[in-house]
């Protein structure tokens, strides 16, 4: 049998958009659960029961068309152009150097925050929006107030929260494989391994880019006629101040619960297009 060919880098973003854009329709109720968490600061209980009284269940899929747009942008470049862009800088043989594979994600995954900023900062303001305003009417309110320029706040935050997120998540999955498939004997392309792989790097991304999300968040949600805080320095100042260094991973819970299951769907989905069109896994 000859070996899988590697695909495209378009091919593979394509991939990874599709396999992304699948995952978030279950995990979207997770991260909405998330952010109201972080901008309150309210239990995880209290804030799930809290949308479920006053706003509905449906509620929990709130921006759900702006997460489709963030998956297609934002994820089709971090998921899918990992292992073009791994294999291109050499990393792509299991025992490559483990440094090059985590630039890989950090390349991929900053690039992929700023096509994709828009998309994340409509998606927090629909999430954290109690009201029923219309997407369209957030659209152009944020265009009304701040131009242009507002659908790009926190982009700073984001692209370092993008490169230390997908470099520990393409990363990790990428290095677990390797030893999950020599502990186990399974190939690096059976489901199991895929699976083992993937829980792994959800728990890692959590410890890892718990903070960052947080300021992300809190950066995005700011009101648009005035500025709470003067850019990331800032924020993380004030954030630390009012409820200490742990306060910055507020929300691990959700989180892990939103990045667990992301990152195995994300990456299953990946896998079986990649060979089901008979293309070589990551």
């Amino acid at each position: 049998m000859s070996e899988p060919v590697k695909p495209s880098l378009l091919t593979s973003m394509a991939m990874g958009g599709s396999a992304a854009a699948f995952a978030v329709n279950f995990t979207h109720p997770i991260e909405l659960v998330k952010t109201r968490m972080q901008v309150s600061g309210a239990s995880l209980g209290a804030t799930i029961s809290g949308v479920m009284e006053k706003e509905g269940i449906a509620s929990f899929w709130k921006g759900i068309p702006f997460g489709y747009g963030r998956e297609l942008s934002y994820t089709s470049i971090k998921l899918g152009a990992y292992a073009p862009v791994r294999d291109m800088m050499g990393a792509g043989s299991p025992d490559a150097p483990f440094h090059l594979k985590f630039l890989a994600g950090a390349l991929t995954g900053g690039l992929g925050s700023i096509v994709g900023n828009p998309f994340d900062v409509l998606k927090t303001l629909a999430q954290t929006s109690t009201g029923n305003e219309p997407l369209g009417a957030l659209v152009g309110n944020m265009y009304r107030d701040q131009g242009v320029a507002g659908f790009y706040r926190g982009v700073e935050v984001n692209i370092m929260r993008a490169c230390v997120l997908n470099a520990t998540k393409m990363g990790c999955y990428d290095l677990a494989k390797g030893y999950v498939s020599g502990v186990t004997n399974w190939p690096r392309k059976d489901p199991k391994t895929t699976f083992c792989s993937s829980f792994i790097a959800g728990f890692a991304m959590t410890v890892t880019v718990a903070p960052w999300d947080m300021l992300r968040t809190k950066l995005m949600n700011q009101p648009t006629d005035a500025k709470l805080y003067d850019g990331f320095a800032d924020c993380a100042k004030k954030t630390i101040q009012e409820g200490g260094v742990l306060s910055l991973w507020r929300g691990f819970v959700p989180i892990w619960a939103r990045f667990a299951p992301q990152a195995t769907l994300q990456l299953l989905t990946i896998e079986f297009l990649y060979n089901k069109f008979g293309y070589k896994g990551i």
